[in-house]
Protein backbone atom coordinates (compact mmCIF):
# COMPACT_ATOMS: atom_id res chain seq x y z
CA UNK A 1 0.00 0.00 0.00
CA UNK A 2 1.10 3.39 -0.91
CA UNK A 3 3.12 5.67 1.90
CA UNK A 4 1.39 9.03 0.34
CA UNK A 5 -1.13 10.73 2.83
CA UNK A 6 -2.77 13.70 2.14
CA UNK A 7 -1.80 16.94 4.28
CA UNK A 8 -4.93 18.71 5.03
CA UNK A 9 -5.79 22.29 6.68
CA UNK A 10 -9.23 23.04 7.74
CA UNK A 11 -10.03 24.24 4.47
CA UNK A 12 -9.10 21.20 2.74
CA UNK A 13 -11.42 19.05 5.86
CA UNK A 14 -14.49 21.51 5.45
CA UNK A 15 -14.39 20.80 1.33
CA UNK A 16 -14.53 17.01 1.98
CA UNK A 17 -16.92 17.16 4.85
CA UNK A 18 -19.20 19.68 2.58
CA UNK A 19 -19.37 17.13 0.17
CA UNK A 20 -20.30 14.16 2.19
CA UNK A 21 -22.98 16.25 3.52
CA UNK A 22 -24.44 17.25 0.54
CA UNK A 23 -24.60 13.53 -0.69
CA UNK A 24 -26.53 12.28 2.20
CA UNK A 25 -29.25 15.60 1.99
CA UNK A 26 -29.32 14.97 -1.70
CA UNK A 27 -29.37 11.06 -1.82
CA UNK A 28 -31.30 10.91 1.07
CA UNK A 29 -34.70 12.99 -0.32
CA UNK A 30 -37.30 10.69 -1.48
CA UNK A 31 -40.88 9.73 -2.04
CA UNK A 32 -42.66 6.65 -1.57
CA UNK A 33 -42.23 4.90 -4.83
CA UNK A 34 -43.11 1.92 -6.89
CA UNK A 35 -41.19 -0.62 -8.18
CA UNK A 36 -40.39 1.61 -11.88
CA UNK A 37 -39.72 4.48 -9.76
CA UNK A 38 -36.97 2.35 -7.49
CA UNK A 39 -35.10 0.64 -10.25
CA UNK A 40 -35.25 2.68 -13.20
CA UNK A 41 -36.71 6.44 -11.86
CA UNK A 42 -40.01 5.88 -13.66
CA UNK A 43 -38.44 5.86 -16.74
CA UNK A 44 -38.41 9.96 -16.82
CA UNK A 45 -34.86 10.81 -16.91
CA UNK A 46 -33.92 14.25 -18.11
CA UNK A 47 -31.59 14.71 -21.34
CA UNK A 48 -29.25 16.67 -18.55
CA UNK A 49 -29.51 14.49 -15.79
CA UNK A 50 -29.25 11.16 -18.58
CA UNK A 51 -25.87 12.85 -19.49
CA UNK A 52 -24.80 13.94 -15.99
CA UNK A 53 -25.37 9.90 -14.54
CA UNK A 54 -24.07 8.40 -17.37
CA UNK A 55 -20.58 10.67 -17.44
CA UNK A 56 -19.88 10.30 -13.87
CA UNK A 57 -20.83 6.76 -13.38
CA UNK A 58 -18.90 5.90 -16.70
CA UNK A 59 -15.18 7.56 -15.05
CA UNK A 60 -15.67 5.66 -12.11
CA UNK A 61 -12.23 4.65 -12.89
CA UNK A 62 -10.08 8.04 -12.33
CA UNK A 63 -7.42 6.37 -10.42
CA UNK A 64 -6.51 4.06 -13.11
CA UNK A 65 -6.59 6.82 -15.61
CA UNK A 66 -4.28 8.18 -13.70
CA UNK A 67 -1.83 4.99 -13.43
CA UNK A 68 -2.26 4.27 -17.24
CA UNK A 69 -1.12 7.77 -18.31
CA UNK A 70 1.54 7.53 -15.56
CA UNK A 71 2.82 4.12 -16.94
CA UNK A 72 2.47 4.92 -20.69
CA UNK A 73 1.64 8.30 -21.71
CA UNK A 74 -1.19 9.35 -24.23
CA UNK A 75 -1.12 5.46 -24.91
CA UNK A 76 -3.70 5.52 -22.15
CA UNK A 77 -6.05 7.98 -24.48
CA UNK A 78 -5.17 5.69 -27.44
CA UNK A 79 -6.83 2.11 -25.59
CA UNK A 80 -9.11 3.72 -22.77
CA UNK A 81 -10.58 6.66 -24.63
CA UNK A 82 -10.93 6.54 -28.24
CA UNK A 83 -12.31 3.29 -28.38
CA UNK A 84 -14.90 3.99 -26.17
CA UNK A 85 -16.31 6.82 -28.20
CA UNK A 86 -16.66 4.30 -31.16
CA UNK A 87 -18.48 2.31 -29.71
CA UNK A 88 -20.57 4.33 -27.56
CA UNK A 89 -21.63 6.63 -30.76
CA UNK A 90 -22.42 3.40 -32.05
CA UNK A 91 -24.35 2.35 -29.45
CA UNK A 92 -26.32 5.84 -29.60
CA UNK A 93 -27.20 5.62 -33.10
CA UNK A 94 -28.18 1.84 -33.43
CA UNK A 95 -29.07 0.58 -30.13
CA UNK A 96 -30.55 3.47 -27.72
CA UNK A 97 -33.47 3.83 -29.30
CA UNK A 98 -34.29 0.49 -29.98
CA UNK A 99 -33.53 0.16 -25.55
CA UNK A 100 -35.61 2.62 -24.50
CA UNK A 101 -38.85 1.14 -26.58
CA UNK A 102 -37.93 -2.82 -25.72
CA UNK A 103 -40.97 -2.34 -23.60
CA UNK A 104 -42.53 -1.31 -20.02
CA UNK A 105 -41.73 -4.86 -18.35
CA UNK A 106 -37.64 -4.82 -20.00
CA UNK A 107 -35.60 -3.49 -17.00
CA UNK A 108 -32.63 -5.06 -17.43
CA UNK A 109 -30.67 -6.63 -19.95
CA UNK A 110 -31.47 -10.39 -18.43
CA UNK A 111 -34.91 -9.16 -19.29
CA UNK A 112 -34.50 -8.34 -22.73
CA UNK A 113 -32.90 -12.20 -22.73
CA UNK A 114 -35.78 -13.79 -21.58
CA UNK A 115 -38.32 -12.04 -23.46
CA UNK A 116 -35.96 -13.32 -26.68
CA UNK A 117 -35.30 -16.28 -25.96
CA UNK A 118 -35.75 -18.32 -22.48
CA UNK A 119 -35.59 -18.31 -18.90
CA UNK A 120 -31.95 -20.33 -18.71
CA UNK A 121 -30.60 -18.08 -21.34
CA UNK A 122 -31.53 -14.96 -19.02
CA UNK A 123 -30.12 -16.66 -16.21
CA UNK A 124 -26.61 -16.70 -17.63
CA UNK A 125 -26.77 -13.26 -18.85
CA UNK A 126 -28.32 -12.62 -15.24
CA UNK A 127 -24.48 -14.36 -13.74
CA UNK A 128 -22.11 -12.40 -16.39
CA UNK A 129 -23.88 -9.10 -16.34
CA UNK A 130 -23.75 -9.69 -12.11
CA UNK A 131 -19.98 -10.34 -12.24
CA UNK A 132 -19.26 -7.44 -14.55
CA UNK A 133 -21.38 -4.62 -12.26
CA UNK A 134 -19.89 -5.77 -9.34
CA UNK A 135 -17.95 -2.43 -8.56
CA UNK A 136 -14.91 -4.36 -7.16
CA UNK A 137 -12.47 -1.95 -9.24
CA UNK A 138 -14.23 0.86 -7.76
CA UNK A 139 -14.57 0.20 -3.92
CA UNK A 140 -10.42 -0.52 -4.35
CA UNK A 141 -10.88 2.98 -5.73
CA UNK A 142 -12.76 4.18 -3.27
CA UNK A 143 -10.66 2.55 -0.40
CA UNK A 144 -7.46 3.69 -1.96
CA UNK A 145 -8.14 7.51 -1.42
CA UNK A 146 -10.06 7.17 1.88
CA UNK A 147 -6.64 5.47 3.14
CA UNK A 148 -4.39 8.26 1.83
CA UNK A 149 -7.10 10.71 3.61
CA UNK A 150 -7.50 9.12 7.06
CA UNK A 151 -4.60 6.60 7.16
CA UNK A 152 -7.39 3.79 7.69
CA UNK A 153 -5.83 0.29 6.92
CA UNK A 154 -7.23 -0.79 3.36
CA UNK A 155 -9.88 -3.16 4.01
CA UNK A 156 -11.44 -1.03 6.46
CA UNK A 157 -11.12 1.85 4.18
CA UNK A 158 -12.89 0.02 1.50
CA UNK A 159 -15.89 -1.02 3.73
CA UNK A 160 -16.29 2.10 4.91
CA UNK A 161 -16.38 3.67 0.96
CA UNK A 162 -18.82 0.98 0.34
CA UNK A 163 -20.84 1.61 3.05
CA UNK A 164 -21.00 5.41 2.59
CA UNK A 165 -21.56 5.43 -1.08
CA UNK A 166 -24.51 2.86 -1.51
CA UNK A 167 -26.76 3.95 1.87
CA UNK A 168 -28.85 6.67 0.50
CA UNK A 169 -29.46 4.10 -2.98
CA UNK A 170 -30.69 1.12 -0.26
CA UNK A 171 -33.28 3.73 0.96
CA UNK A 172 -33.98 5.66 -2.42
CA UNK A 173 -33.59 3.64 -5.46
CA UNK A 174 -32.38 4.78 -8.62
CA UNK A 175 -33.52 8.29 -8.26
CA UNK A 176 -31.46 9.02 -5.64
CA UNK A 177 -28.16 7.34 -7.86
CA UNK A 178 -28.81 9.84 -9.99
CA UNK A 179 -29.38 13.23 -8.12
CA UNK A 180 -26.02 12.69 -6.39
CA UNK A 181 -24.40 12.04 -9.93
CA UNK A 182 -25.61 15.36 -10.50
CA UNK A 183 -23.70 16.91 -8.04
CA UNK A 184 -20.58 14.64 -8.61
CA UNK A 185 -20.80 14.95 -12.42
CA UNK A 186 -19.93 19.37 -11.85
CA UNK A 187 -17.25 18.43 -9.20
CA UNK A 188 -15.33 16.17 -10.86
CA UNK A 189 -15.18 18.78 -13.87
CA UNK A 190 -14.18 21.20 -11.26
CA UNK A 191 -11.74 19.12 -9.84
CA UNK A 192 -9.85 18.45 -12.81
CA UNK A 193 -10.22 22.02 -14.11
CA UNK A 194 -8.51 23.59 -11.25
CA UNK A 195 -5.58 20.67 -11.45
CA UNK A 196 -5.19 20.85 -15.22
CA UNK A 197 -5.16 24.87 -14.79
CA UNK A 198 -2.72 24.70 -12.12
CA UNK A 199 -0.24 22.44 -14.19
CA UNK A 200 -0.41 24.42 -17.50
CA UNK A 201 0.18 27.81 -15.81
CA UNK A 202 2.27 27.72 -13.10
CA UNK A 203 4.55 24.26 -14.31
CA UNK A 204 5.63 25.17 -18.14
CA UNK A 205 2.44 24.66 -19.97
CA UNK A 206 2.81 21.92 -23.19
CA UNK A 207 5.90 23.17 -23.79
CA UNK A 208 7.74 22.04 -20.93
CA UNK A 209 6.36 18.49 -21.47
CA UNK A 210 7.51 18.35 -24.64
CA UNK A 211 10.97 19.21 -23.33
CA UNK A 212 14.09 16.93 -23.93
CA UNK A 213 14.38 14.26 -20.59
CA UNK A 214 10.91 15.43 -18.90
CA UNK A 215 8.86 12.21 -20.23
CA UNK A 216 10.00 9.33 -21.87
CA UNK A 217 10.08 9.38 -25.51
CA UNK A 218 7.24 6.91 -26.41
CA UNK A 219 4.89 8.72 -23.83
CA UNK A 220 3.66 11.60 -26.52
CA UNK A 221 3.65 9.20 -29.64
CA UNK A 222 -0.24 7.21 -30.05
CA UNK A 223 1.31 3.92 -29.58
CA UNK A 224 3.77 4.53 -26.90
CA UNK A 225 6.25 2.07 -28.23
CA UNK A 226 3.28 -0.61 -28.17
CA UNK A 227 2.58 -2.69 -31.83
CA UNK A 228 -0.61 -1.79 -33.39
CA UNK A 229 -2.00 -5.59 -32.46
CA UNK A 230 -1.64 -4.55 -28.73
CA UNK A 231 -3.95 -1.02 -29.23
CA UNK A 232 -6.10 -3.35 -31.40
CA UNK A 233 -6.60 -5.39 -28.31
CA UNK A 234 -8.36 -2.82 -26.37
CA UNK A 235 -10.58 -1.73 -28.88
CA UNK A 236 -12.66 -5.09 -28.61
CA UNK A 237 -12.08 -5.15 -24.94
CA UNK A 238 -14.33 -1.55 -25.55
CA UNK A 239 -16.91 -4.08 -27.08
CA UNK A 240 -17.97 -4.07 -23.32
CA UNK A 241 -19.77 -0.89 -24.41
CA UNK A 242 -22.47 -2.22 -26.11
CA UNK A 243 -23.12 -4.38 -23.35
CA UNK A 244 -22.57 -2.55 -20.17
CA UNK A 245 -25.81 -2.86 -18.03
CA UNK A 246 -24.69 0.63 -16.62
CA UNK A 247 -25.62 1.93 -20.44
CA UNK A 248 -28.69 0.15 -20.65
CA UNK A 249 -30.44 0.74 -17.16
CA UNK A 250 -29.92 4.30 -18.31
CA UNK A 251 -31.89 4.14 -21.78
CA UNK A 252 -34.34 2.03 -19.80
CA UNK A 253 -34.75 4.89 -17.56
CA UNK A 254 -34.42 7.58 -20.10
CA UNK A 255 -37.51 10.47 -20.89
CA UNK A 256 -37.97 8.44 -24.37
CA UNK A 257 -35.79 6.87 -27.13
CA UNK A 258 -34.58 10.50 -28.16
CA UNK A 259 -33.25 11.23 -24.76
CA UNK A 260 -31.26 8.22 -24.75
CA UNK A 261 -29.54 8.55 -27.86
CA UNK A 262 -28.50 12.49 -28.11
CA UNK A 263 -28.12 11.88 -24.15
CA UNK A 264 -25.34 9.56 -25.04
CA UNK A 265 -23.77 11.84 -27.48
CA UNK A 266 -23.40 14.36 -25.43
CA UNK A 267 -21.56 12.17 -23.44
CA UNK A 268 -19.23 11.10 -25.16
CA UNK A 269 -18.26 14.90 -25.94
CA UNK A 270 -17.87 15.25 -22.38
CA UNK A 271 -16.14 12.31 -21.85
CA UNK A 272 -13.36 13.66 -24.69
CA UNK A 273 -12.94 16.82 -22.53
CA UNK A 274 -12.83 14.96 -19.08
CA UNK A 275 -9.84 12.82 -20.53
CA UNK A 276 -8.06 15.76 -22.15
CA UNK A 277 -8.12 16.76 -18.56
CA UNK A 278 -6.82 13.31 -16.81
CA UNK A 279 -4.18 13.04 -19.46
CA UNK A 280 -2.88 16.48 -19.25
CA UNK A 281 -2.58 16.11 -15.32
CA UNK A 282 -1.47 12.94 -15.52
CA UNK A 283 1.34 13.12 -17.68
CA UNK A 284 2.50 16.18 -15.39
CA UNK A 285 2.43 13.79 -12.58
CA UNK A 286 4.67 12.02 -14.66
CA UNK A 287 7.07 14.52 -15.57
CA UNK A 288 6.84 15.97 -11.58
CA UNK A 289 6.73 13.36 -9.26
CA UNK A 290 9.17 10.52 -11.36
CA UNK A 291 9.54 7.08 -10.20
CA UNK A 292 6.31 6.49 -8.30
CA UNK A 293 6.72 2.93 -7.06
CA UNK A 294 2.50 2.75 -8.04
CA UNK A 295 0.87 4.31 -10.73
CA UNK A 296 -2.25 4.61 -9.34
CA UNK A 297 -1.35 7.15 -6.96
CA UNK A 298 0.02 9.27 -9.84
CA UNK A 299 -3.00 12.04 -9.02
CA UNK A 300 -2.68 12.05 -5.32
CA UNK A 301 0.86 12.23 -5.57
CA UNK A 302 0.59 15.39 -7.78
CA UNK A 303 -1.62 16.75 -5.35
CA UNK A 304 0.76 16.37 -2.39
CA UNK A 305 3.03 18.10 -4.66
CA UNK A 306 1.46 21.21 -6.12
CA UNK A 307 -1.91 21.98 -4.62
CA UNK A 308 -2.37 25.18 -2.62
CA UNK A 309 -4.47 24.08 1.16
CA UNK A 310 -8.46 24.62 -0.09
CA UNK A 311 -7.91 23.29 -4.07
CA UNK A 312 -6.38 20.32 -2.72
CA UNK A 313 -9.67 19.66 -1.31
CA UNK A 314 -11.61 19.97 -4.14
CA UNK A 315 -9.38 17.75 -6.23
CA UNK A 316 -9.51 15.07 -4.10
CA UNK A 317 -13.08 15.73 -4.34
CA UNK A 318 -12.94 15.70 -7.87
CA UNK A 319 -11.23 12.35 -7.66
CA UNK A 320 -13.94 11.06 -5.21
CA UNK A 321 -16.82 11.99 -7.04
CA UNK A 322 -16.76 9.75 -10.32
CA UNK A 323 -15.09 6.89 -7.72
CA UNK A 324 -18.28 6.88 -5.70
CA UNK A 325 -20.79 7.47 -8.50
CA UNK A 326 -19.94 4.63 -9.70
CA UNK A 327 -19.69 2.79 -6.43
CA UNK A 328 -23.30 3.43 -6.20
CA UNK A 329 -24.77 3.15 -9.67
CA UNK A 330 -22.79 -0.51 -10.38
CA UNK A 331 -23.51 -1.82 -6.60
CA UNK A 332 -27.11 -0.81 -7.39
CA UNK A 333 -27.14 -2.73 -10.80
CA UNK A 334 -25.92 -5.36 -9.36
CA UNK A 335 -27.91 -6.02 -6.19
CA UNK A 336 -30.84 -5.95 -8.90
CA UNK A 337 -29.81 -8.08 -11.14
CA UNK A 338 -29.57 -10.75 -7.63
CA UNK A 339 -32.98 -9.27 -6.48
CA UNK A 340 -34.78 -9.15 -9.84
CA UNK A 341 -32.46 -11.39 -12.27
CA UNK A 342 -32.34 -13.92 -10.07
CA UNK A 343 -34.46 -14.25 -6.77
CA UNK A 344 -37.93 -12.53 -8.13
CA UNK A 345 -37.62 -14.66 -11.82
CA UNK A 346 -36.58 -17.65 -9.84
CA UNK A 347 -39.99 -17.70 -7.31
CA UNK A 348 -41.99 -16.61 -10.25
CA UNK A 349 -43.78 -13.91 -8.22
CA UNK A 350 -46.94 -12.81 -10.14
CA UNK A 351 -45.86 -8.92 -9.90
CA UNK A 352 -42.69 -7.16 -9.24
CA UNK A 353 -43.84 -5.43 -6.31
CA UNK A 354 -41.24 -7.38 -4.27
CA UNK A 355 -38.40 -6.16 -6.35
CA UNK A 356 -36.89 -3.33 -4.03
CA UNK A 357 -37.55 -5.80 -0.94
CA UNK A 358 -35.19 -8.13 -3.39
CA UNK A 359 -32.61 -5.85 -4.42
CA UNK A 360 -31.66 -4.20 -0.97
CA UNK A 361 -31.42 -8.05 0.15
CA UNK A 362 -28.65 -8.24 -3.20
CA UNK A 363 -26.27 -5.55 -1.77
CA UNK A 364 -24.88 -6.87 0.82
CA UNK A 365 -23.77 -10.04 -1.17
CA UNK A 366 -22.42 -7.48 -3.65
CA UNK A 367 -21.02 -5.42 -0.99
CA UNK A 368 -18.83 -8.42 -0.01
CA UNK A 369 -17.88 -10.01 -3.24
CA UNK A 370 -16.30 -6.64 -4.29
CA UNK A 371 -14.11 -6.34 -1.71
CA UNK A 372 -13.30 -9.93 -2.34
CA UNK A 373 -12.38 -9.09 -5.66
CA UNK A 374 -10.62 -5.94 -4.65
CA UNK A 375 -8.10 -8.21 -2.82
CA UNK A 376 -7.64 -10.17 -5.27
CA UNK A 377 -6.60 -8.45 -8.11
CA UNK A 378 -5.16 -4.93 -6.87
CA UNK A 379 -4.60 -3.33 -10.08
CA UNK A 380 -7.54 -1.37 -11.84
CA UNK A 381 -6.21 -1.37 -15.54
CA UNK A 382 -6.21 -5.51 -15.05
CA UNK A 383 -9.66 -5.84 -13.58
CA UNK A 384 -10.44 -4.01 -16.69
CA UNK A 385 -8.78 -5.67 -18.75
CA UNK A 386 -10.22 -9.34 -17.45
CA UNK A 387 -13.64 -8.75 -17.04
CA UNK A 388 -13.61 -6.79 -20.72
CA UNK A 389 -12.11 -9.81 -22.03
CA UNK A 390 -14.22 -12.61 -20.71
CA UNK A 391 -17.55 -10.77 -20.98
CA UNK A 392 -17.51 -9.78 -24.53
CA UNK A 393 -17.38 -13.49 -25.79
CA UNK A 394 -20.40 -14.28 -23.69
CA UNK A 395 -22.96 -11.92 -23.79
CA UNK A 396 -21.97 -9.42 -26.63
CA UNK A 397 -24.05 -11.35 -29.91
CA UNK A 398 -27.21 -12.96 -28.56
CA UNK A 399 -27.63 -9.66 -26.87
CA UNK A 400 -27.21 -8.01 -30.27
CA UNK A 401 -28.98 -10.08 -31.82
CA UNK A 402 -31.92 -9.76 -29.40
CA UNK A 403 -32.63 -6.21 -30.87
CA UNK A 404 -32.42 -6.86 -34.45
CA UNK A 405 -36.31 -7.36 -36.06
CA UNK A 406 -37.67 -9.79 -36.55
CA UNK A 407 -36.48 -13.75 -36.38
CA UNK A 408 -33.15 -13.53 -38.78
CA UNK A 409 -30.27 -13.09 -36.95
CA UNK A 410 -32.03 -15.16 -33.47
CA UNK A 411 -30.55 -18.56 -32.82
CA UNK A 412 -32.78 -20.70 -31.00
CA UNK A 413 -32.02 -20.45 -27.00
CA UNK A 414 -30.36 -23.84 -26.59
CA UNK A 415 -27.47 -22.88 -29.07
CA UNK A 416 -27.55 -18.87 -27.89
CA UNK A 417 -26.72 -20.19 -24.25
CA UNK A 418 -24.69 -22.68 -25.74
CA UNK A 419 -22.53 -19.63 -27.17
CA UNK A 420 -22.66 -17.47 -24.46
CA UNK A 421 -21.27 -20.35 -21.86
CA UNK A 422 -18.68 -21.69 -24.68
CA UNK A 423 -17.71 -18.13 -25.81
CA UNK A 424 -17.29 -16.80 -21.74
CA UNK A 425 -15.55 -20.12 -20.79
CA UNK A 426 -12.87 -20.30 -23.34
CA UNK A 427 -11.96 -16.66 -22.63
CA UNK A 428 -11.60 -17.65 -19.37
CA UNK A 429 -9.93 -21.05 -20.07
CA UNK A 430 -7.54 -18.80 -22.06
CA UNK A 431 -6.40 -16.79 -19.01
CA UNK A 432 -6.07 -20.03 -17.07
CA UNK A 433 -3.02 -20.86 -19.09
CA UNK A 434 -1.61 -17.88 -19.51
CA UNK A 435 -1.64 -17.53 -15.75
CA UNK A 436 -0.31 -20.66 -15.40
CA UNK A 437 2.88 -19.89 -18.05
CA UNK A 438 3.18 -16.47 -16.80
CA UNK A 439 1.99 -15.50 -13.80
CA UNK A 440 -1.09 -13.19 -13.09
CA UNK A 441 1.32 -10.15 -14.14
CA UNK A 442 2.77 -11.43 -17.47
CA UNK A 443 0.47 -13.96 -18.28
CA UNK A 444 1.86 -16.39 -21.42
CA UNK A 445 -1.17 -16.80 -23.84
CA UNK A 446 -1.31 -19.80 -26.05
CA UNK A 447 0.03 -19.12 -29.55
CA UNK A 448 0.44 -15.16 -27.96
CA UNK A 449 -3.36 -14.44 -28.56
CA UNK A 450 -5.51 -12.62 -26.41
CA UNK A 451 -8.61 -14.58 -24.31
CA UNK A 452 -10.87 -12.45 -26.36
CA UNK A 453 -10.31 -13.53 -29.74
CA UNK A 454 -10.77 -17.11 -29.32
CA UNK A 455 -13.58 -16.58 -26.75
CA UNK A 456 -15.62 -14.51 -29.79
CA UNK A 457 -14.42 -16.97 -32.22
CA UNK A 458 -15.82 -19.76 -30.29
CA UNK A 459 -19.26 -17.91 -29.53
CA UNK A 460 -19.75 -16.82 -33.11
CA UNK A 461 -19.07 -20.12 -34.57
CA UNK A 462 -21.63 -21.96 -32.00
CA UNK A 463 -24.28 -19.27 -32.27
CA UNK A 464 -24.23 -19.66 -36.42
CA UNK A 465 -24.64 -22.96 -36.37
CA UNK A 466 -27.74 -22.75 -34.29
CA UNK A 467 -28.72 -20.31 -36.90
CA UNK A 468 -27.83 -22.27 -39.88
CA UNK A 469 -29.70 -24.89 -38.55
CA UNK A 470 -32.72 -23.12 -37.36
CA UNK A 471 -32.82 -22.30 -41.70
CA UNK A 472 -31.94 -25.69 -42.59
CA UNK A 473 -35.24 -27.25 -43.68
CA UNK A 474 -37.20 -30.54 -41.77
CA UNK A 475 -37.96 -34.01 -42.28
Amino acid sequence: MSDIRADFNAADWSILAAYFIVLLIVGFWKRKQNTAEYVIANRNLSLVVFVATLVATWYGGILGAGEFVYTSGVLAWVTNGLPYYVFAVLFALFLAPKIRAAGVSIYTIPDKMAATYDTKTALLAAAFAFVYATPATYVLMAGTLLHILFGWPLLYSMIVGIVFSVIYVYRGGFLSDVRVNVVQFLLMFAGFLMAAWLCLTRHGGFAYLKSPGVLPATYLQPLGGQTLGYAIVWFFIALVTLADPGFHQRCYAARSPRVAQVGILLAVVCWGLFDFLTTTTGLFARALRPGLTDGAMAFPALAELIMPHGLKGLFYVGMLAPIMASVVSYTFIASMTIGRDFIWRLRGDKDDSKVPHYTRIGMGATSILSIAIAFAIPSVVQQWYFFGSVLVPGILIPLLAAYTTGSRWKANSDFTFASMLLGAGTAFGWFCWGWMHGGLDNPGFLWGVQPMYPGLAVAAVVYGVGLVGDKLPRK
